[in-house]
């Protein structure tokens, strides 16, 4: 399939040449079809897959279709969880509608509410937003929703785990007319996401590209065992001097500790910065920028950065910790391998990062194989800890045997 088999017009298809974009993804094959049809979709796809053009070419075609004269009020909304990603969208709906008339504007946090309020004044057919700083304009009347004809909510997981339900109920029971809507989230199991849709979407085709424990097959996983903080310092900066790392992004748990580990890097004269969500919005941009630029080789971020940064140079993920849960291991390595390239995640895993790690594990139903750097070897071996934990357990359950015994006694 290519994508001149979508029907698009002839300005859209010029713009998909422009970004290099040869075969549409199995996201876009699937997607694109279904919101032509003006049908509603409740889409779950893992990141990189293409999901973002997968949605705005569609609405971009559907303004085509249905030519009106642009106002102030808006006629496509498109919600964000975080401000990186909303800027991520809003910079495909820019690339995409490159040769045609699609004024939009996009309202986040971070930024002076006065002068948003001032943006709204502009004609806008597409309207790119977070929640939060959507609803506080609203209060204030500075945006009416009550044009609006088609909605897109993205990473709706995200936005779920946010707190951000109860305000995107809200901004849409605004909505006074009937809309074609889409629901896109990385993982479409649990209630809350199945509430959620059945809130906002009518008689939805569910589409699943990739269930929500796979990751892409273009990363390379891996583990590396390290016997305490100075080992796993010694394995990081091993890892991104080597000549095949040329961009990476190191994830850490807490703020406290993505400061320690930059700081850390930069005396071993390792060009890196950290991001994380104490940053204004204007610091962020700059970081994301000189990190895109290849100004910065290594950006240690928590996980304010794991979704909606769409850069395609991204070689490395380093895990320095392990994270709790197996859907943010699946974002967090999404940053790399993506558009056909190959990437590299690797895991550095102290005693007290193994818990986590088999979590992670029983979530891709899959056992990541331990690497070896020469010269830099552990002293202790993953099935040691496994059969200590597993001795644990045993004892654990020999006492409580033992103690309904002496109770039946």
């Amino acid at each position: 399939m290519t994508f001149d088999d979508f029907d698009l017009d002839d300005i859209l298809l010029e713009a998909i040449k422009k970004q290099g974009y040869h075969t549409p993804t199995p996201i876009q094959e699937a997607t694109i079809p279904t919101l032509l049809e003006r049908q509603d979709i409740l889409a779950g796809a893992a990141t990189g897959t293409g999901k973002t053009a997968a949605f705005v070419l569609p609405i971009l075609q559907y303004l085509l279709d249905e030519p009106k004269h642009s106002s102030r009020h808006p006629r496509v909304l498109i919600l964000s969880p975080t401000r990186e990603l909303a800027f991520q969208i809003h910079k495909v709906v820019n690339q995409l509608g490159t040769y045609g008339n699609f004024p939009s504007v996009i309202i986040t946090g971070g930024f002076k509410q006065s002068q948003q309020a001032e943006t709204l004044t502009r004609a806008c057919d597409i309207l790119v937003a977070t929640p939060g700083r959507l609803a506080k304009l609203m209060e204030e009347e500075h945006v009416d929703l009550s044009y609006i004809e088609f909605v897109i909510i993205d990473e709706a997981d995200r936005m779920l785990d946010m707190g951000q339900g109860p305000t995107v109920r809200a901004l849409l029971e605004s909505i006074p007319s009937d809309f074609q809507a889409g629901l896109f989230s990385a993982t479409l199991s649990g209630k809350g996401i199945e509430r959620f849709a059945a809130d906002i979407l009518e008689e939805p085709q569910t589409i699943q590209v990739d269930a929500p424990n796979q990751k892409s097959e273009q990363i390379q996983q891996s583990v590396y065992l390290a016997d305490d903080k100075a080992h796993k310092y010694s394995l990081l900066a091993n890892i991104v001097n080597d000549n095949s790392c040329k961009s990476a992004i190191v994830f850490c748990n807490k703020k406290e500790k993505a400061i320690e580990v930059t700081e850390w890097l930069q005396s071993q004269n390792i060009s890196a910065q950290v991001l994380h969500g104490d940053f204004i919005q204007a610091m962020r941009l700059e970081k994301l920028k000189k990190f895109k630029s290849n100004k910065i080789k290594v950006m240690v971020a928590t996980d304010v950065a794991a979704r909606g940064l769409d850069m395609l140079q991204i070689t490395h993920v380093i895990n320095y910790d392990i994270p709790y849960r197996g859907d943010i291991y699946i974002h967090r390595i999404g940053r790399t391998g993506r558009a056909q390239q190959v990437g590299i995640a690797i895991n550095l895993v102290e005693h007290h990062d193994l818990k986590n790690l088999e979590r992670i594990e029983y979530h891709l139903e899959q056992s990541l194989p331990v690497e070896k750097i020469v010269g830099l070897e552990p002293k202790f071996k993953l099935k040691d800890n496994l059969k200590k934990t597993k001795k644990k357990k045993k004892t654990k359950t020999g006492k409580a045997k033992k103690s309904k015994k002496q109770k039946k006694r």
